[in-house]
Formats: structure tokens, C-alpha cells, sequence
């Protein structure tokens, strides 16, 4: 896997194909995700080399810099980042739940990875912003004082921001409502 993932999201549509070309383009990065979301906002996805992210990144944010929303780079982001993205985080079983909402993409994935490296949790998935309006949410288990530290760390990030937008932990949660969180 490469070494580092960076993150422009745009508040449109044509910037972000315009901004996805050139990031991919200025340096030698893959493309993971370009794609829109809620509310008509496009995010793109990279990753490569830390200096190749950084490179694109800048790049896309400093020519589209009125329609950026939020970017982001990560060297050496956590092992359980893609699998919550893309869904494919195994169910665990569950002492405690915790769940952080925040108003954008980019900053749900650095408190995601925050969380990650913060306490022993394991993430369980990241919406990010389809049919939510362009905000975005995790879930991640582990015990209840892993979940709690995680949280608190994820939400002081997204609220560096300005991002943050509310979180839960739950203790034990119930049977019946995990069919609901997977």
C-alpha cells in the first residue's frame, strides 16, 4: 500500500473533475475515489508517495481555492481507514459503540484516523456525505474506555475545523440494533 492519502472536496461538480485532472496530472498518485456526493459537492481520493499526495493536493487547492471545501493529507494512515470506507470491515462483537457526525468528508477521515491511532478500536465504517446532505459519520467498537478516548480525540480534530458536528457513545448496545449499524 502507498504511504500516504490526501483529500480535496469542491462544492462542484466541474471544479471537481477539473481539480481531480490536475491532481492526477501534477504527480505520480493514484486515483482512488472522484466522484460527487450530497449536495452536488465532489470529492477526490488519492493516494502514493507522501510528497506526491502533498504535491496534488496543493496543487488542486491552491488553483480551485474559492470552491475548496477541505483537504487533507495523511502520511501512513491507519490499516482500518480503506475497509470503513468501502465497507468491508468485519462485524465484531460490540462492548461499546461510538459514533462521530461531522459536516464534511475530508474531516470525518483525519478524526477517523485520529481515532484509530488514539485507543484499540476498530472501525467499523465511514459514510462519507451520500444521501446526508454532505455531512458524513463513523462507527467504531471496543471496549467502552477505548471508545470514549477515541471519540474525544476524533472530535477535537473534526472541531479544529469547525467540523464537528455530533457524537455518542454507547455502552453494550442493544441486539436489536445492530442489523442497523452494519
Amino acid at each position: 500500500m502507498a504511504k500516504a492519502i490526501g483529500m480535496v472536496e469542491v462544492n462542484t461538480v466541474s471544479t471537481g473533475f477539473k481539480a481531480a485532472d490536475d491532481m492526477a496530472k501534477t504527480a505520480e498518485v493514484e486515483l482512488l475515489q472522484a466522484e460527487v456526493t450530497c449536495p452536488g459537492k465532489f470529492v477526490i481520493l488519492i493516494t502514493g508517495e507522501l510528497s506526491a499526495v502533498r504535491a496534488s493536493v496543493d496543487r488542486a487547492a491552491g488553483a480551485y481555492g474559492d470552491h475548496v471545501i477541505d483537504t487533507f493529507v495523511l502520511g501512513n494512515p491507519h490499516e482500518s481507514i480503506f475497509p470503513a470506507i468501502y465497507g468491508t470491515a468485519e462485524p465484531v462483537k460490540m462492548e461499546a459503540l461510538g459514533v462521530l457526525e461531522t459536516y464534511d468528508v475530508a474531516a470525518l477521515i483525519v478524526a477517523a484516523d485520529i481515532a484509530a491511532k488514539t485507543a484499540i478500536v476498530d472501525l467499523l465504517e465511514l459514510r462519507l456525505a451520500k444521501g446526508m446532505c454532505g455531512k458524513s459519520y463513523m462507527t467504531l467498537t471496543g471496549s467502552v474506555s477505548a471508545v470514549t478516548a477515541a471519540i474525544e480525540s476524533a472530535k477535537e480534530a473534526a472541531g479544529e475545523k469547525g467540523m464537528f458536528l455530533d457524537e455518542a457513545v454507547i455502552p453494550r448496545p442493544s441486539d436489536s440494533l445492530m442489523p442497523f449499524i452494519f
